[in-house]
C-alpha cells in the first residue's frame, strides 16, 4: 500500500521534510522483556551521549526543532517536540512512558535519534495526508487531553476529511492513535531545517527493528522521504 503526503510550500520553505513508513500485520499487546531491555539500553545510551539537560539544550536537533517553531511564532518551551519531552524526562530520572509494544518502539527510537516519530492506525485515517499551517482556527482531540482549537499557522498534519492527526511535531490526535485493534500503521518521522535526512530514515528503521526485537515479523514497506 502507498500513502500520499504532501507538504505546504510554506513550510517545505522552512526545511520541512518527512520520513514515512507504512507498516503491516502488526499486532499490539504489552511489552515484552526483550523489548524491556532494549528500551533501556537505549535509555541509557542517550543519558551518556547528552549528560544532562544543559546538554539536551545544546543538542543541534533540539536547537533546530526550537527554531522552527519560533520562526512560526510558537514557544518551544510550551510546546515542546515530542523527541525533546522525550529526553527531558529520562534525563529527570523518569522513565519512558509504557503505552504499548508499538508506541513504545516509537518512543525509543525517536530518544535514540531525537527525530519526533508520529504513529497513526492506517484504518482510521483517509488519505492523502497533508502537512499544512491551520487558515483558521482548528479543532484537535489529543491523546489523554481535551478538544481544543488551534491557533492559525499551527503547522498540523491532516487526513482528506480535515481531520487533525498530528500537531507538528509535537503531539497525536486520538482517533487514529495506535491500540489494540491497529493491524495497519502509518509511521512519520518529523524533520525540520537543521535535521539530517539520514536521520529521519534511520529513526523509522530502529523503529522497525524494535518490532522485530519484539518478535513481530510485520510486512514493512520502504522508507521514503517526501
Amino acid at each position: 500500500m502507498n500513502i500520499t503526503v504532501s507538504i505546504d510550500p510554506k513550510l517545505a520553505r522552512l526545511g520541512v521534510r518527512v520520513g514515512l513508513l507504512i507498516v503491516e500485520d502488526v499486532r499490539v499487546r504489552e511489552r515484552s522483556s526483550r523489548l524491556d531491555e532494549e528500551i533501556e539500553r537505549v535509555v541509557n545510551l542517550v543519558k551518556e551521549r547528552i549528560g544532562g539537560l544543559e546538554g539536551l539544550r545544546e543538542h543541534p536537533y533540539v536547537k533546530a526543532y526550537r527554531s522552527f517553531l519560533w520562526r512560526l511564532g510558537i514557544d518551544p518551551t510550551k510546546i515542546r517536540p515530542s523527541s525533546e519531552a522525550l529526553a527531558r524526562r529520562v534525563l529527570r530520572g523518569s522513565p519512558l512512558p509504557r503505552i504499548n509494544n508499538i508506541v513504545d518502539a516509537g518512543n525509543a527510537s525517536s530518544l535514540l535519534h531525537m527525530v519526533p516519530i508520529g504513529l497513526y492506525d492506517l484504518d482510521r485515517l483517509q488519505p492523502p495526508v497533508r502537512l499544512t499551517l491551520c487558515e483558521e482556527p482548528c479543532s484537535f482531540e489529543p491523546i489523554g487531553g481535551k478538544p481544543r482549537l488551534l491557533k492559525p499557522g499551527t503547522p498540523v498534519l491532516v487526513d482528506s476529511s480535515g481531520y487533525v492527526i498530528h500537531v507538528y511535531p509535537h503531539r497525536d490526535a486520538r482517533k487514529t492513535a495506535i491500540n489494540e485493534g491497529t493491524r495497519r500503521l502509518l509511521a512519520v518521522s518529523a524533520g525540520v531545517m537543521g535535521v539530517k535526512e539520514s536521520s529521519l530514515r534511520e529513526s523509522l528503521e530502529d523503529f522497525a527493528n524494535l518490532l522485530k526485537v519484539d518478535g513481530l515479523t510485520p510486512r514493512l514497506g520502504e522508507v521514503t522521504i517526501v
